[in-house]
């Protein structure tokens, strides 16, 4: 449930993002930067956009490509998908490509981010929108504190190196921080959210709720996300910067 909340919540803030920056209908050039499974890139794809997913995890490409052969002729001639890493964006396009650039939940898994950053902001042509998806550096302490783990807890404070579900050493990251990063490529944040203030907790492998249900969860997530101060304690930060 964790993820399809996850993806969910920042399908609804990227399309949000889109249509308050960018003419109705305009097609637009998407970059999803470790896109997974492909689940926004098809998203996009079945708005009409044109998307290139790049992704360097063979197996994940794989799975992209079964979702993507399993959509209609018209939305698979609007995406392409290439494998190779994010932090070599340079190396297959060139600077103002895209319109729209997505990197979601990949810098944790970067131990210096920065320079990967200014090349993804490179891609963006002016006014380009730069979508972020990273874990919350400031709210680590949470997750092992909800679950009685004290000693987790008082360690969560003094870092952003944390161990994921699947037993990888990754890093968080403070909003302060990436917010003075975006400043300093010349993508500046715009605004953010909060994305699994209430949800994080969900075992991975719990099933869906009923309809009813899921759309009252989804609700309340969603107004968390915009609504201080819960946004600040939410999991994952969705943070949108703005090419200039």
């Amino acid at each position: 449930m964790r993820n399809a909340v996850r993806q969910e919540l920042v399908g609804r803030q990227v399309e949000e993002q889109i249509t308050q920056r960018f003419p109705v209908g305009q097609r637009l050039r998407v970059l999803d930067v470790g896109m997974g499974q492909g689940t926004q890139a098809l998203r996009l794809a079945r708005a009409g956009h044109m998307v290139t997913g790049l992704e360097q995890d063979a197996a994940m490409l794989a799975v992209a490509h079964a979702a993507l052969a399993a959509e209609p002729a018209g939305i698979r001639d609007r995406v392409e998908l290439i494998e190779g890493d994010g932090r070599e964006t340079g190396a297959h396009f060139g600077p103002g490509s895209f319109d729209v650039v997505l990197c979601h939940g990949v810098l944790m898994y970067v131990s210096e981010p920065d320079a990967m950053l200014a090349g993804l902001a490179r891609m963006l042509a002016p006014g380009g929108l730069l979508s972020l998806l990273v874990r919350n550096g400031d709210a680590l302490a949470l997750r092992p504190g909800l679950s009685g783990d004290w000693s987790g807890a008082l360690d969560a404070f003094d870092t952003v190196d944390y161990t994921n579900r699947l037993g990888l050493e990754v890093r968080a990251d403070r909003l302060a921080d990436l917010t003075a990063t975006l400043s300093g490529i010349g993508a500046p944040l715009h605004t953010w959210y909060g994305v699994r203030v209430f949800t994080d907790g969900t075992e991975a492998a719990a099933e869906l709720p009923p309809e009813e249900e899921l759309e009252l969860l989804l609700a309340a997530e969603e107004r968390a996300g915009r609504t201080d101060p819960y946004r600040s304690v939410a999991a994952l930060l969705h943070l949108c910067g703005v090419r200039g």
